[in-house]
């Protein structure tokens, strides 16, 4: 071959190298992803998991104790929050494109909103509640939660609001507004504001609020608002960014502290009333956490971690030491134990407060990226970005740099 050729053959070879890298990074389907499992469970055990992307890569799927699919269903933007129904069912969160009602907005169009999945034998979308949106980074439904009324608890960002919909009718039975303790900027819906994340009931009209951006977990009461705050300054040092508390208890929550890349447990100071950390784990297998958004505290006293960049769900024991760990590509949002979800668990007690240090004897977890935190954090509506384009925006750059170090 000419050697005029030679550029074009490595220009084609950077190309490659910058789209396996794309994949690498952003995780494949989940059938190639490797089998990365440690431990396992009774193969009795479900997991459901719900998979934000990115691109089309939006899923729920449920694992068995051994990290084999048992169901999944998906292609859509972007899958959140998810929880088991008493009748089998899923209940799960989302945002998908595609849309032609789209009301102010010129079709087609975003909508996030709210699904009810039937798994089988052939899973499938049986019920949608969803509004259009401008964009899905400033408004999305990231929680929803079934009520024993039958109503449905849901996180807004639109608004920046929590309200229980009437399934059957569509309709609001009651609606409570950030801005009635946040000022509000004149329009919510053209920036992400405060990010509400998360809302889940914790006693008779009684709900715990994640504000993601103001580092505040708070206690909203049905014709009182709020009645008590968490991290009430926003210290960074106790949570940053946060996603999907789990309240253990009066004076107890367990919480997946983004940011700060570790799962917390805080508890309430009966003495100062300040809420401080208890317990907190930053690694879980010798593989450092990057970015996780979901913490449960299940029965058995273990803790089942969504470890987002990681692409894993992992379950550990309270020194960090590996239970089980499953590979989950495409960046996971949030993991539910069947039948538990994040209505059992306690907390650990007072006399065990600080972090243990993890049992390095368990083995490590082999993930698509080896463990390895992100030199640049991935934002959440990176599922936005075309694939292609970024790892043919990759492949120049490697090409670049490989010109300019030659000389060439």
């Amino acid at each position: 071959m000419s050697a005029s050729s030679d550029p074009l053959r490595r220009g084609l070879a950077y190309l490659g190298v910058g789209l396996l890298l794309v994949v690498g990074a952003f995780g494949g389907s989940w059938a190639l992803a490797p089998d990365a499992s440690v431990g396992g469970l009774d193969s009795n055990e479900t997991t459901l998991v719900g998979v934000q992307g990115p691109g089309p890569n939006g899923n729920v799927t449920a694992l068995d104790g051994t990290g084999d699919v048992l169901w999944s269903v998906g292609d859509i933007i972007s899958y959140q929050d998810v929880s088991a129904l008493d009748n089998g069912s899923v209940l799960a969160t989302f945002a998908a494109g595609g849309y032609w009602s789209c009301g102010p907005y010129d079709p087609p169009c975003k909508r996030t909103g709210v699904r009810i999945i039937d798994p089988g034998p052939a899973p499938e979308v049986i019920w949608e509640w969803s509004y259009p949106v401008r964009t899905r980074k400033d408004s999305e439904v990231h929680d929803a939660e079934m009520l024993p009324s039958g109503n449905v608890l849901v996180a807004d960002m639109e608004y920046e609001s929590v309200f229980a919909l009437n399934p059957k009718t569509g309709e609001r039975v009651w609606t409570w507004n950030a801005s009635d303790y946040y000022d509000a900027p004149a329009d919510p819906t053209r920036s992400d504001w405060l990010h509400l994340n998360d809302a889940d009931r914790i006693g008779e009209g009684r709900y715990l609020v994640s504000i993601r951006n103001e580092n505040h977990l708070l206690v909203v009461e049905r014709g009182e608002g709020v009645v008590e705050v968490v991290n009430e300054d926003g210290d960074s040092d106790v949570l940053n960014r946060q996603h999907n508390p789990h309240w253990l208890g009066e004076g107890a929550v367990l919480v997946a502290d983004s940011e700060n890349h570790r799962v917390v447990e805080l508890h309430e100071n009966e003495t100062t009333g300040r809420w401080e950390v208890a317990w907190s784990v930053s690694e879980a297998g010798g593989i450092p956490f990057d970015w996780p958004r979901d913490a449960d505290r299940l029965p058995n006293g273990h803790t089942l971690v969504t470890d987002s960049r990681n692409n894993r769900v992992v379950e550990m024991r309270r020194n960090g030491s590996v239970v089980a760990s499953y590979v989950v590509p495409s960046l996971p949002y949030e993991a539910d134990r069947v039948p538990y979800g994040e209505r059992r668990g306690s907390p650990y007690g007072v006399e065990r407060r600080g972090s243990d240090s993890p049992d390095r004897g368990i083995p490590g977890v082999s993930t698509l990226l080896a463990g390895a935190r992100h030199v640049v954090p991935i934002p959440y509506w990176v599922s936005e970005i075309h694939l292609l384009a970024v790892g043919v925006a990759l492949a120049l750059w490697v090409r670049g740099g490989y010109l300019l170090v030659c000389g060439r």
